[in-house]
């Protein structure tokens, strides 16, 4: 099956990569398009998932992207990587949840290659870091599908402002913290996203029929 690699280099608004997601997905329903792996990066947005609630916005002046995509409140902005997709499931295993721990297994493989030592939880998606002191988040997830295609994505904390995330109660969870890679281990990250496609690339192959 074949999958278009798409690399932004500057950074995309949200409705715009969200608009290009939904044409893709038609597109790819009437088998007028291939599969798609996007990178690229956001500027300062706060999103909301179908399951946020108001209680979990601590700063009642930020503005809030209300979006189609599974999950709650998170963060985006310069020093993320954004991992977008659309990915036909039709022609896979129909399997939501082996796909989501694919993505999970995906990001866990790229950390290890820098040697970083991250593990998903059963209770939370997403990909989590222990520093000892707190269990922290360095990878969310929000997954929507439709027509059995799968889109939207997940992002990477690399070195973004984690000050940010102080506005809102990321994800809805309270009792963990997030963090970035470059607080973790100050190393160059430089071409992390063609580690993450080919890990992506390689571990989507699990859900081939």
């Amino acid at each position: 099956m074949n999958i278009e690699i798409k690399k932004s280099q500057k950074p995309v608004k949200y409705e715009d990569a969200l608009s290009l997601m939904e044409r893709r997905l038609l597109e790819i329903d009437q088998n007028k398009s291939n599969d798609l792996i996007w990178i690229l990066e956001h500027d300062e947005i706060y999103t909301a998932g179908k399951a946020y609630n108001e209680d979990e916005i601590i700063d009642k002046s930020i503005t809030i992207f209300k979006t189609n995509r599974g999950g709650k409140i998170t963060y985006h902005g310069p020093g993320q990587l954004i991992c977008y997709f659309v990915i036909d499931l039709k022609k896979r295993k129909k399997d939501i949840r082996k796909f989501i721990s694919i993505i999970e297994q995906t990001i866990i493989e790229t950390l290890k290659y820098y040697h970083i030592n991250s593990f998903p939880d059963k209770d939370n998606i997403g990909v989590w870091y222990d520093d000892d002191t707190k269990i922290k988040k360095i990878a969310a997830i929000g997954v929507r599908v439709s027509k059995w295609i799968a889109y939207h994505g997940f992002s990477i904390n690399i070195n973004n402002d984690l000050e940010k995330y102080r506005a809102i109660i990321p994800c809805g969870i309270s009792d963990k913290g997030i963090t970035n890679l470059k607080n973790i281990k100050d190393q160059n990250y430089d071409g992390i996203e063609n580690i993450l496609i080919k890990n992506f690339i390689s571990n989507l192959k699990n859900l081939n029929v």
